[in-house]
């Protein structure tokens, strides 16, 4: 086990993928404090804050020294980027990934204000575009920060391994 490298941690990729899981897991093993976007942007009502509200709040956890901060949001990705030391990226198939959101259905999360019940179908067709809509956006947008390291994780396996060399 090796002392952690890093202060700012930015963790990516399609919802089910176990963003948020890993962030967990990666602040008990740091005690980095955790962000979770999807806390910061949606009221329990499920109703969102609008972009004015919720970028000065996001901002301001960003101005901290430590932080891994949980999602996706390609509004704020280069914001995001501009401050992080570490990208984290979670390259998983969209059947694990839409896995991950059926297990995760009907349990209270931390990092969201309220329990999902039942499948919502524009979030499965977001998940299943995720490899073709989202991923080459974030890919590009990596690749104009090559001075942040990026750890692609293909599986949980991958991840949990991450995690344990720390």
């Amino acid at each position: 086990m090796s002392a952690f490298p890093y202060r700012r941690v930015l963790v990516t990729g399609s919802p089910g993928s176990g963003k948020s899981t890993l962030t967990r897991a990666l602040h008990e093993k740091t005690g980095l404090p955790v962000v979770h976007l999807d806390l910061l942007y949606w009221r329990a009502d499920k109703t969102t804050l609008t972009r004015e509200e919720f970028v000065p709040l996001l901002q301001a956890e960003l101005a901290k020294d430590e932080w891994i901060v949980d999602g996706n949001f390609s509004f704020t990705m280069e914001m995001r980027l501009q401050r992080a030391d570490l990208v984290i990226f979670f390259d998983l198939p969209v059947d694990k990934c839409l896995d991950g959101i059926r297990k995760r259905r009907n349990q209270p999360r931390p990092d969201m204000p309220w329990i999902e019940t039942e499948e919502d179908a524009e979030f499965t067709a977001f998940v299943r575009a995720f490899p073709t809509a989202r991923k080459p956006q974030i890919l590009e947008l990596l690749a104009k920060y090559p001075q942040v390291p990026v750890v692609t994780l293909h599986s949980h396996e991958e991840a949990d391994d991450f995690v344990a060399q720390y």
